[in-house]
Order: C-alpha cells, then structure tokens, then sequence
C-alpha cells in the first residue's frame, strides 16, 4: 500500500511538472510563430533568418503538445496506451519533432556561419552567394532526415513490443527497464547519431566564425579602421554559442538518462527527462532575446500585461 501511495505521489509530480514545462513551452513558441506570422502578413515576404525560427517554433510547439498528451495517457489511462498501434506512433510522432528540434537550430548556426563570416574559398563564396536559396533546403533535408529516423523507431518499437507481448499489460513508464539489448541499442545508435552530427555541425560552425572575427579584426587594427562587421560576427557568435551551450548541456542530460536507463534508475532517468524536455522552452527564450524584433514585440506585450493587471 505504501508501494502504491508513493507511485502515485510520484507520478502526480512529474505530470504537474510536465504540464508546467510543456505549457511554458509551448506558449514560447506559439509567441514565436505568431509575431513571425503577422510579420509575413505584413510585408509580404520572409527572410532566411525568419523561416528557420518559423519552423522551429512550430516543431517545438507540437513536440511539447504531444509530449505532454504522452505522459498524460501515460499517467491517467495506462491501460488505454499499451494498444497496438499507439506506443509505437507516439515514438514515431516524438522520434520526428525531436530530431527537428535538434538539426533545425543546427541549420540556423551554419546560416550565420555561412552569411556572417568572411572566407575567400570558392565553396564558401558560393555558398554566401546562395545562403538565402540554400536554407530551404537544408530544413527539407532535415525533415526528410527525421522522417527517416522516426520510421525507423517506429519499427524498433513495434518490434520491441511484438516480442514482449507482456508489455501491454505490465508496462510502466516509470519503471524504465532494458530487457532486449538487441533492440535498445540500436536506437540508441541512431539517436546519438543525430544528436552528434549535429552537435559537430554547430561547434565547426562556432569555430568557423570566431576565425573569421579573429582575422578580420587583426585585419582592421593593421589597417586601423572600423567595420560594423565585427557587431555582426560578435551577435552571430552570441546565438551560437549560446545554441552550442544549450547543445552540450541537452547532449548530456541525454547520455546519463540512456546509463540511469540501463542501470534501472528511475528517479535519475527522470530528472534528466525533465532537463531534455526543458531545452525547446529555454532555447527558444534564448532565441527571442537575440532576435531584435521578437524581443522588442515580447517586452511590449509583457508590458501591456503589466499595466493592465496594475489597473484592475
């Protein structure tokens, strides 16, 4: 009885955490998306910078929607989610707006890379030359990419589930268990695969950038004249770094729930799903404070909040 009253307190807390963090979330990026789409209403047209932070606000949003509907089913109808097909959809579904999330901000480093830094290399000319035409098609490569990568855990899962037919009735999602290594570790490959490449995409491109300030402000002292280029190089070098900061952190959190996992660690494994989840919400904060329209569109609204909770 005891058992019970404290897996029940348990999950209690991690919905209310949950919630707590996919609402914060998803309101973020619904800010996000909505100052970018009434901007597009407005003039038109969008930049490259506008369509990566578009699509990303949009995957992070239903990353956290569908985050949350898994961990709600999860905790008030457990019966009802180990039904043949929606354990291995809702890995599907997550697999996809997870690994958006992850190569989509990848995508934003190397344009400012590519737009911000100054290299006289053919490739890279031409890349500069092309940067606006070539964005679109790095966010399809990453969607196609996910695709990919989600079918595959999608068949992983329902694998995983066909051979251990006792998991619709006793399976927990507090009691994280690794019973099939055949399985488990495959996933586990292509997961990390994903997150390193694209955690090596944004540390090249934060080295590619920092070289490229390095030389051009060693060229402007020798020739003792100023360049606003050196403000640009320095605010693309704040958003990546703080992208390879948020990176390392989330790279981590994920490689110690994937050992608390295999050493059968739930409280561990949970506290670092809690910090994985965390990473869209803050990221995308992060992303507001460095984007000069968003900013000045948030502080205004948290403004207009303000004075009107002042007046009632």
């Amino acid at each position: 009885s005891q058992d019970k009253s404290n897996v029940t307190s348990f999950k209690a807390m991690a919905l209310a955490i949950v919630t707590l963090q996919a609402f914060a979330g998803m309101w973020i990026n619904a800010f996000i998306v909505f100052v970018l789409c009434i901007a597009l209403v407005k003039k038109r047209s969008f930049n490259s910078n506008e369509k990566i932070l578009l699509f990303l606000g949009c995957s992070r949003f239903w990353y956290l929607c569908i985050i949350w509907v898994h961990i709600f089913i999860l905790t008030i109808y457990p019966g009802h989610y180990y039904v043949h097909p929606i354990p291995q959809l809702f890995a599907a579904i997550q697999t996809f707006l997870n690994f958006s999330n992850t190569w989509v901000p990848c995508c934003l480093s190397v344009f400012y890379c590519i737009k911000i830094a100054t290299f006289r290399h053919i490739i890279f000319t031409y890349l500069k030359a092309n940067v606006d035409r070539i964005v679109p098609w790095l966010l399809l490569g990453s969607v196609l990419f996910s695709l990919i990568i989600s079918i595959l855990a999608y068949k992983v899962n329902d694998e995983v589930h066909f051979n251990n037919p006792n998991v619709t009735i006793s399976g927990n999602l507090w009691k994280t268990s690794v019973n099939n290594n055949a399985y488990f570790f495959p996933a586990v490959f292509i997961t990390g695969f994903g997150f390193v490449t694209a955690f090596l995409a944004v540390i090249f491109s934060a080295l590619l950038l920092l070289f490229s300030l390095w030389r051009h402000k060693r060229k402007m002292q020798a020739n003792s004249v100023k360049n606003i280029s050196v403000d640009a190089h320095i605010k693309a070098m704040k958003s990546i770094l703080s992208s390879l900061f948020f990176y390392s952190i989330n790279f981590t959190c994920l490689i110690l729930s994937l050992i608390y996992a295999t050493k059968k660690n739930e409280t561990m494994t949970f506290v670092m799903l809690i910090f994985l989840n965390a990473f869209p919400a803050v990221h995308s904060l992060v992303l507001i404070f460095s984007n000069p329209k968003l900013e000045k569109t948030l502080l205004r609204t948290l403004l207009c909040v303000k004075c009107k909770v002042c007046r009632r």
